[in-house]
């Protein structure tokens, strides 16, 4: 009897060892119920102004610049006016031409105007009395008129021999000096003269940052003497240098005397006034695929979503483009947990719950 006890044991120990290992070579079962799920630490996708920003260097440049010249020709420079940085108003005097030549040719005019009129009126009333023909009637009357017109443009001449501002703002150049001979030819203009005294900066900005940037924007700019200024953001260029990769960004300033053209400014775009969308660092996963999260959709299920990330700050990180305001995203990148798993989330700063084992 011995030995077929000694045969079953031997039996029941083999059919035990295969029911283990028939049971090590099964997967683990998911979860089918919330309180079985992995318990996960979420934050959301909000609104959250982030410090520093990108900057950039540019020049300060004229918003829009006059220049200011003269149809004239031949006439010598007489007395100049204003001097480079000066401040003027529209229609002051900039520069005075020499006009007496002019002024003796006027006078010479005025007398030959009055002689052809004084003759045009004398045959006004002679037409068809046959004293004149009306040939000679027509002549005198065309005679009076080209002599009125002739004295009408010295006239004008006259009046331009002032050289005036045809804006108002702050003189950045002028090229002429008393004794120059003025010439409408010549492609240097007398005078420049910035608009109103507006100097902006045009800042150069890299082309993937372009996309952050938006018209009004506030922007922090720094002088060469360190003080700061806040502008907005005026005009994007439409443009990009095709060999620097740049495009300009013009910053609107306020009118201050140590904002000249040509000086040198440093530009922190901070963002506009709405809060950019953003997650902390540890919630954004990058792989061979780019940057994603780890969404926990409202039925509790993981999904992964590609974003595209912008600047950083503090330990949050900017979306450009990812899942919408409020959505629950996976702190730690969603390690250990794959797309289509049922998870129990809690918010990143709540107190981890109980397991079932812990609250028996």
């Amino acid at each position: 009897m011995r030995p077929i006890h000694a045969g079953a044991r031997a039996l029941a120990l083999l059919l035990i060892c295969a029911v283990a290992v028939a049971a090590c070579g099964k997967k683990p079962a998911k979860p089918n119920s919330l309180a079985d799920a992995r318990v996960v630490r979420v934050v959301r996708v909000e609104g959250r102004p982030l410090a520093g920003g990108l900057i950039a260097s540019g020049v300060f440049i004229s918003r829009e610049e006059a220049a200011v010249g003269t149809e004239l020709s031949g006439y010598q420079v007489q007395k100049v006016y204003v001097e480079e940085g000066a401040t003027v108003r529209r229609g002051q005097p900039l520069a005075q031409l020499d006009d007496t030549l002019l002024r003796a040719q006027i006078e010479q005019q005025a007398a030959l105007t009055a002689q052809a009129q004084s003759q045009a009126q004398r045959v006004a009333g002679m037409t068809g009395q046959g004293v004149l023909s009306q040939e000679q009637i027509e002549t005198r009357r065309f005679q009076a008129q080209a002599a009125q017109a002739q004295l009408a443009d010295l006239r004008t001449r006259e009046g331009l021999m002032t050289i005036r501002a045809p804006v108002a703002g702050i003189v950045l150049t002028r090229t002429i000096r008393p004794g120059d001979i003025v010439s409408p030819s010549t492609t240097t203009p007398m005078f420049t003269i910035a608009r109103d005294s507006l100097v902006e900066l045009a800042a150069e900005v890299p082309e993937d940052a372009l996309a952050s940037i938006h018209v009004g924007d506030p922007v922090q700019v720094t002088l060469a003497d360190t003080a700061v200024v806040t502008g907005y953001v005026r005009l994007i260029d439409p443009t990009v240098d095709a060999t620097t990769k740049l495009a300009r960004v013009r910053v609107r300033l306020p009118v201050r005397g140590d904002l000249r053209p040509g000086g040198f400014g440093r530009a922190t775009f901070t963002g506009g006034s709405i809060a950019p969308q953003t997650l902390p660092e540890p919630a954004i996963r990058y792989d061979a695929d780019g940057a994603s999260v780890a969404v926990v959709d409202p039925d509790n299920r993981v999904r992964q979503v590609s974003v595209k990330t912008g600047r950083r700050a503090g330990g949050y990180v900017e979306l450009l483009e990812g899942p919408p305001a409020g959505s629950r995203v996976l702190l730690g990148a969603g390690s250990f947990v794959l797309p289509g798993d049922l998870v129990r989330p809690i918010e990143a700063n709540a107190p981890v719950p109980a397991t079932p084992m812990q609250a028996r």
